[in-house]
């Protein structure tokens, strides 16, 4: 599936894989750009080399379980989006690199994965989780006409010494 592209106003979303590793280090291994994640930051090149081998795999699946697309924007990746399924349903997923945040990329890679799987995979319910700390992520979430469907403890960041609160949002659409 290395030819899917989605194409946003300023985003074209592609296939995550290993030709990303170098743009992929750069969020992945970062702690401010991860702290608020349960699965990064990665702490070696080989952790991040073998996700995106991971995914690469995924890919090439006739039903994938999840797809994971590079955010690409002006030619340069700048993080990534994903949608995992499970039971007719998607859990999304983002991370922008920090130099970019603020520009609402992650809301239109997220919009446009949405349409994608709506039409292309005919799923309609989606899921998404964020510590409650992390403000930008559940503002996306309620941008995209998510609504807060639930609140609890026991969210492990993998960064953190301490466990912390998680909200869910979902969509049905």
């Amino acid at each position: 599936m290395d030819y899917l592209e989605i194409n946003t106003e300023r985003l074209v979303l592609k296939p995550l894989g290993k030709k990303y590793l170098k743009s992929t280090i750069q969020y992945a291994m970062d702690y401010e750009n991860t702290k608020y994640m349960c699965h990064l930051p990665d702490e070696t090149v080989e952790e991040t080399e073998e996700f995106l081998a991971n995914v690469e795999s995924e890919w090439k699946k006739e039903q994938p379980e999840f797809l994971e697309f590079a955010i690409i924007y002006n030619d340069i990746h700048i993080g990534a989006v994903s949608v995992y399924f499970e039971n007719d349903t998607g859990e999304l997923g983002w991370i922008i690199n920090k130099i970019y945040w603020g520009n609402g990329f992650a809301y239109e890679a997220a919009k446009a994965l949405i349409s994608y799987t709506k039409t292309e995979v005919k799923v309609s319910h989606f899921l998404a989780h964020c510590d409650t700390e992390n403000i930008a992520s559940y503002k996306v979430m309620e941008k995209l006409g998510m609504s807060r469907t639930g609140e609890w403890g026991g969210r492990r960041n993998k960064s953190a010494s301490e466990d912390s609160l998680e909200y869910q949002y979902e969509l049905y659409s």
